[in-house]
Order: structure tokens, then sequence, then C-alpha cells
């Protein structure tokens, strides 16, 4: 229930930062200014023994995400991949949270599995590992199938994930209901749509045969892709609450030092992993959402892995065309294009003036040019960003949520590997060809090849529809009956006779 109770959960939760230490290490990370420091120290040190004391084994911040939930272990996640914004120390500490969360029993996943399968498991693996890997919603064993031998990865959800989730879900809602109630001017941001938006992702997550069926269509997708592997997805033995897949043998992306003993050039890898995540979402409009280095190895040949595909992201393609002109003219620097551009999405009210809007991309787009991404303070880029779609009433597009946090985490993934790496410069050769694909004299055929395709379909039915519009058409408009107002005075009369009423009762026992 999305109601005040919720106001319990989030005193937990800053008791919960402040009692582990995090919130000194987050205020000091994200170099907060003296006045911030003080009121949320002042407002969290009466209630710190109301929080979660965590595992003492972990990192501050890591050990308060941890012991608050799944939600808050997922924007931990997020963080982790952004060195430019928590610094360098707090970006290692939550890598933590990636796949390396207490596990539960492996008593407990052989009976998930046995239920899910409908088997004995010793009749379906003949091994059966202790937990290789836990992270916010599942944990990963390793096993070996009974009837090929071959190894695999069996993910298996946590106990109860469900009603847990649920219960940070609710407090995020009535957080964004109450930041509505009290401040209008964040409304423009929907926060109450972008955690309906968050919700549905995640909760698609914890029903493990939709993400067998995302790996599915990812690998069709993909076939065809140098430098990149999936792992395949073993259906006989996969189900709500469990997925079997290939086993991923390679050194995890996250690993610079086994990376370089390897011999793998780091700074391919990092354009391969940026370039890949771009071709994916604009040719395909289909791309994995959750692209944080615990999600990623590299094989011996030098291949990208990617595994857990709980988190998916779509975008139909006239959005991705949108999103690759905006990009494609940050690229060529041609403001004036992409402020007209977001005109004609409707991404800024019609009433705004173009031209300023375009001066108002220059002075974000600029800074990037000729410059390496250890020159860029990423935080300060995000604050100027906001500071001009609220000047220019931008509202939050829910649809391209997902997209944008996605593009934020393989920026830092990539960071993470080269941290001399250009965003902008690595993306332009995707953008281009895709630009070159969609649009253009050839995208223009393709629209018009479609629209006959559709026309086509619906030819036995036009004729009836263009005569039902016509004889529409040619109808007179419906004369408006005034017979609702006698009714309408009655009521008012009515109401009027009431309310006297009311004051003077209330006038006559004052008296």
């Amino acid at each position: 229930m999305r109601g005040p109770h919720n106001i319990w959960r989030l005193i937990q939760t800053g008791a919960t930062l402040e009692r582990t230490g995090a919130m000194r290490a987050v205020l000091d990370a994200m170099e907060a200014p003296a006045p911030l420091r003080v009121a949320a120290r002042i407002l969290g040190w009466p209630f710190a023994w109301l929080g979660e004391k965590g595992d003492p084994s972990m990192p501050a911040p890591a050990r308060a995400l941890s012991a608050l939930g799944p939600a808050y272990i997922k924007f931990g996640q997020i963080l982790s991949t952004r060195p430019d914004v928590v610094g360098d120390d707090m970006a290692q500490e939550l890598r933590i949270l990636q796949d390396k969360l207490p596990p539960f029993s492996i008593e407990q996943a052989k009976k998930a599995v046995e239920a899910e399968i409908g088997r004995p498991i010793d009749e379906v693996f003949s091994e059966f590992s202790e937990p290789v890997a836990a992270a916010s919603i599942a944990q990963v064993h390793k096993a070996r199938l009974a009837e090929t031998g071959e190894i695999v990865a069996v993910k298996v959800l946590r106990p109860n994930i469900e009603r847990r989730f649920r219960r940070d879900i609710d407090a995020f809602y009535f957080s964004a209901s109450v930041i509505e109630f009290l401040s209008p001017a964040s409304r423009r941001l929907r926060p109450t749509e972008v955690i309906e938006h968050f919700e549905g992702v995640v909760m698609g997550e914890l029903d493990l045969r939709l993400e067998s069926a995302a790996a599915s269509e990812f690998a069709a997708n993909t076939v065809d892709d140098d430098g990149f592997q999936l792992p395949e997805i073993k259906w006989n033995y996969s189900g709500r609450r469990v997925m079997t897949l290939g086993w991923a043998d390679g050194l995890p992306l996250g690993d610079n030092a086994a990376l370089d003993a390897a011999g793998h050039d780091r700074v391919a890898l990092s354009e391969r992993v940026l370039q890949l995540f771009l071709s994916h979402a604009l040719r395909d409009g289909f791309f994995h959402a959750d692209m944080h280095q615990g999600n990623l190895k590299v094989a011996s040949n030098g291949d990208i892995i990617a595994y857990d595909f709980g988190i998916m992201g779509h975008i139909d393609e006239y959005t991705r065309r949108v999103y690759a002109e905006i990009l494609y003219g940050f690229i060529r620097r041609d403001y004036r294009r992409v402020a007209e551009v977001h005109f004609e999405a409707g991404y800024v009210p019609a009433d705004r003036d173009v031209d300023e809007f375009a001066r108002a991309l220059r002075a974000v787009g600029e800074p990037i040019f000729g410059m390496d991404a250890t020159g860029i303070s990423m935080g300060k880029l995000l604050a100027y960003l906001f500071e001009v779609t609220e000047r220019f009433g931008m509202e939050t597009r829910t649809e391209l949520i997902l997209l944008q946090r996605t593009m934020v985490v393989v920026e830092g993934v990539a960071r993470s590997l080269n941290p001399k790496m250009n965003i902008w410069t690595v993306a332009r050769p995707v953008v281009e060809e895709y630009i070159k694909q969609s649009i253009g004299p050839r995208a223009v055929a393709s629209d018009l090849g479609k629209t006959l395709r559709v026309l086509s379909r619906f030819g036995p039915r036009l004729p009836g529809l263009v005569e039902a519009a016509l004889v529409r058409q040619s109808q007179p408009p419906p004369i408006r009956s005034h017979s609702q107002w006698p009714g309408r005075v009655l009521f008012l009369t009515i109401g009027l006779a009431i309310g006297g009423g009311i004051v003077f009762l209330a006038e006559f026992l004052s008296t």
C-alpha cells in the first residue's frame, strides 16, 4: 500500500545511511556543500539507532545499500560505473553490489530448482556447486547437465524477493507523491511515471521465463555481430524462478589487471562495448539495459560476452531516429538541428524559442569536443543539463529513461577500461551508419513500402471505411438539446439552499 506508513521506510533509509557511516562517505564523494552536510547529519544522527547495521565486512556505502534491499542495490550498481561522479574509491567499493552479495543456502536453491523443473535435482545435474555469484535479485550456481555433461549456469531467484522489492517500490511511490506535492515544479520530471517505468522493468526481471525469452531474441538479433557472444538458453531446464544457460567462460570486464595480464587491448574493448550498445539500440531497438561490469566478460579470443538479461530495453523506430539525429547533431556540432529535433518530437513546448534553446545546447556540447574524458566533469555537465531542461519546460520522457540510464552505465564501463575515451568520437561511426540507413532516400522508400503493405492488408476493408467516413461527413451536426438546463437549474437551486441553510445554522449556533 502506498500510504503514509512508508514514512517509516524513508526514515529507516536515512537512519541506515547514518548508522553505517554511508551518509558521511556519500556527502564527501559528492563534494556536498557545508550547509547540506550539516543539515543531513543533524537530521540523520538522532534516528541512527533505527537503521540497519548491515554487513560490517563491507565498505560503508555498499553495507548500507545491501542492508536496505534490492531496489537500493540496483541504484548502487549504477553508481559503481560512475567514478567521475562518486570518485574512484567509492565506485570500486560499490562494485561489490554487482555480484558479491551474501548468498542464500544451496539447500534453498536446490528446492527451488526441483519445484520449478519437476524432477529430482540429481536426475538433472550430475554436479551442482555452491553459489558462484550472488546479486540483488538472484544468485548463480555452476552445474553440469547429467544428460550431456555440458557445464551450465543455473540462475535462481532469491526467496521472497517479490515481497521485499514491492516494499521498496511502495516507498518510492510515496516519495514521488510527496515530492510532487511539496514541489509542483518537479512534476515536469514525472517522478511517479519514472517509478512506474522502473517498477515495470524490475518486476519483469522477477520472471525468469521473460528473461529467457529476451535472451533468445537478443541472440537472434546479434548473431552476426563480430566480437560479441551470448550464452545459449537451455529451455528444458528453465522456468519462472529458475533459468539455465551455457556457462560464460572468460575474465571479468572490470578486472583491468587480469585483462592486461592476458594481453587484451583495453582501449579496443572500451570502444567495442560502447559501439555494440549503440548498434543494438539504434539498429535493433532492443538492447541490454544492465551492462555493468558484473554482467560482462572477455573470452580468451577477445570477444565480449554478455549475460544476465533481466533488464532489456526497447525503443520504437521513430524514437530511434530522433535519438540518432540528436546524437548526430551533437557530433557535428549542429546545435540548431538538435534543437529543431527536440521541437519536432515534442520534447520541448512549441512556444519556446528554438534559437535560444540551440544556444543552451551549444553551451552543453562544446566543452566536450577536443577534450578527453578526464577533463569533463559529468556531475557539472548533468547539473547544467538539468538547468537547461527546467528553463525550457522539458518533461521527462519515460520511454527514454532506460536508454539514458544505460548510456550512462555503458559510458562508465568504457571509461573504466580507458579513462581517456571520448564518447562522441567513438560513437560517431555507429551513428553515421545508422543515419545513412534510416534517414534519406533509402529510408523514405522503405517507409513507403511499409505503408503500402499496411494498406494492402486493409485493402478489402478500405471501400467500407471510406464510405462510412463520407456518410459521417455528409450528415448535419447533431443539435444540442437544452432540455438539461431545467435539471441543472434545479440542482443549482437545491445546492444554494443547502449551502445557505448550513451558513444560517452555523451563525445561529455561534450566537
